[in-house]
Parts: structure tokens; sequence; C-alpha cells
């Protein structure tokens, strides 16, 4: 009973962020999301092989939050990282100080967005 209720509220606050064709921008956008301690998860992951019988858009992989409270940083992140790069001058990372070439978002050495700097 407990994990019947368990999945019906997990179906009420999850929310979907993001949607693509594309399965491995989905994985790279989940991992942006991991990365910022915001859960989440991929649905239709491997459905791209139901495509004939199904309607193409749904079989496209989705990008969900877990808590609804999440989902304005998560589009926040994600399309600044569909933006791509904010400059084309190297950045310094607040936490560690390495210096991080304009093209990357992220440091190298200690996996800090260029997102999240002050």
């Amino acid at each position: 009973m407990e994990a019947e209720y368990n999945k019906h509220r997990a179906a009420q606050i999850m929310k979907r962020v993001y949607c693509s064709e594309d399965r491995l921008l989905v994985g790279f956008l989940k991992g942006v999301l991991d990365g910022h301690r915001i859960d989440c998860l991929v649905k239709n992951e491997y459905l791209i092989g139901g495509i004939g019988e199904l309607p193409p858009g749904a079989c496209w992989p989705e990008l969900w939050v877990i808590e609804e409270s999440d989902l304005p940083q998560a589009r926040t992140l994600i399309a600044s990282v569909l933006k791509g790069g904010s400059g084309t001058e190297p950045w310094c990372c607040p936490a560690c100080g390495e210096w991080i070439e304009p093209q990357f978002a992220e440091c190298w050495r200690c996996a800090q967005f260029e997102g999240d700097l002050p």
C-alpha cells in the first residue's frame, strides 16, 4: 500500500523540464542537473525503437525533475547550457581559482559551473 502511495505522490510532483529527439543531449542535460543536485530522471530513454508503431514525439526521451520546487532552477540551467558559453573571455572558477577557456561552461578541475558565478 505504501509503495502505491509513493508512486502516486511521485507522479503528482514530477514535472517534465525538457524533451528532445536527441538522446545524448537529454542525457547530458541530466548530468548538468545532477551536478547541481537536482533530482531528475529520463523517461522514454529506450523507447526510440517504438517509432513506427507509436507517434515519433511520444518516443522522444524526456527529462523530468522529481521535485516541482526545482523546476525554475532546472529550466534556467538548461536554457543556459543550450545557449552555450557566456562569452569570448576565459573565466576564473570561483571555487578553485582555475582559469577556464570560454567555450567551457564547467570547471574541469572541480566541476563548478560558470552559471553559478556570483
